[in-house]
C-alpha cells in the first residue's frame, strides 16, 4: 500500500485486489493508508480471518509506552479488531530493545496475532536476539534477484524468520532487463510475474504493488508456471546489489530516516 492512492480509490485498489484473490494487505502509519485498508476490508464480504494485515511502527513511535500507544492508534484506524502483522517499519537505534519488548507484549494481549520488523540486517537481528527470547516471525525487506540478499536470507531460515520481499519488481527498474525479457517470452509471462515466480520458488513471501487494477489483476497469475532450476541460476546471477529504496546497512540513513 505505499505510494497508493488515499480516500476511495484507495479503498476501491484494496477491494480490487482482494476480490481477484490477494489475502495479504502491507500498509504502515507511515503509508497514511491504513483507514482506506480497513474499509475495504470491511466492504469487502469476505471475512476477517481470511484477510492478513500487516502494518507497520513508524519512528518516532520507538520506545516502550510510544509503540504501544502507537499500535492501540493504527489498530483504531484499521477498525479491524486486531492486526495479523505488526512490524517495526526501521531498525531507529536507542530504544530498539523496549520497543520490540513492547511488540511482545502487544502480541500477548492479542492486539497483534504476529509480530516482526522490517529493513533489519545481521547484526541488528543477532542483537535483537540477545535481549529477547521471542524472535521477529517475520523480517520485510528489499529483496529481488537484482539484490539477492542470500546470506540475510540463510540466516533468517536458520532461525526461523522468515523474508517478506517488499520491491520484489525492482520499483519498475529492471523490468526491461534483457534477461527478464527473454524469459518472459520463454515462459509467455511478463517481466513482473518472472520476478514474482522467482520470489515464491526462494520461499519468500512477496509483495508487489500497484495502483493500476490490471496490473494487480496480472501479479496474481504466477501459480500456473515453475521456471527451471537453469533459469533460476541465471535469476540469481543478476544480483549487482541495487536498491530503489535506502541501504539499511548505512547508519546516516537511519540517522537521517524521518520522525514524522
Amino acid at each position: 500500500m505505499w505510494q497508493i492512492s488515499k480516500g476511495k480509490p484507495g479503498v476501491e485498489i484494496v477491494k480490487h485486489a482482494l476480490k481477484e484473490g490477494f489475502r495479504l494487505i502491507d500498509t504502515a502509519k507511515a503509508y497514511g493508508n491504513e483507514r482506506e485498508v480497513g474499509e475495504a476490508v470491511r466492504e469487502s464480504g469476505i471475512p476477517r480471518e481470511d484477510v492478513f494485515v500487516t502494518t507497520k511502527l513508524w519512528n518516532r513511535d520507538h520506545g516502550y509506552d510510544k509503540a504501544m500507544k502507537a499500535c492501540r492508534d493504527s489498530l483504531e484506524r484499521l477498525g479491524l479488531g486486531y492486526i495479523d502483522l505488526y512490524l517495526i517499519h526501521w531498525p531507529v537505534p536507542g530504544a530498539r530493545k523496549e520497543t520490540w519488548d513492547a511488540l511482545v507484549d502487544l502480541k500477548k494481549e492479542g492486539l497483534c496475532r504476529s509480530i516482526g520488523v522490517s529493513n533489519y540486517t545481521i547484526p541488528i537481528l543477532q542483537d535483537l536476539m540477545k535481549g529477547s527470547t521471542v524472535l521477529p516471525s517475520v523480517n520485510q525487506v528489499e529483496f529481488n534477484p537484482f539484490l539477492y540478499q542470500k546470506e540475510l536470507l540463510d540466516f533468517c531460515n536458520g532461525q526461523g524468520i522468515a523474508i517478506e520481499a517488499y520491491a520484489p519488481l525492482t520499483t519498475g527498474n529492471k523490468l526491461n532487463h534483457p534477461v527478464l525479457l527473454e524469459l518472459s517470452q520463454a515462459y509467455s509471462k511478463s517481466p513482473a510475474q518472472i520476478l514474482l515466480r522467482w520470489g515464491l520458488q526462494r520461499d519468500l513471501i512477496v509483495l508487489p504493488r500497484s495502483s493500476k487494477t490490471e496490473r494487480i489483476s496480472e501479479n496474481i497469475h504466477v501459480f500456473d508456471f515453475e521456471i527451471s532450476g537453469k533459469d533460476m541460476a541465471r535469476l540469481d546471477a543478476l544480483n549487482e546489489n541495487f536498491r530503489a529504496h535506502g541501504n539499511p546497512n548505512d547508519p546516516d540513513l537511519i540517522r537521517s530516516l524521518p520522525s514524522w
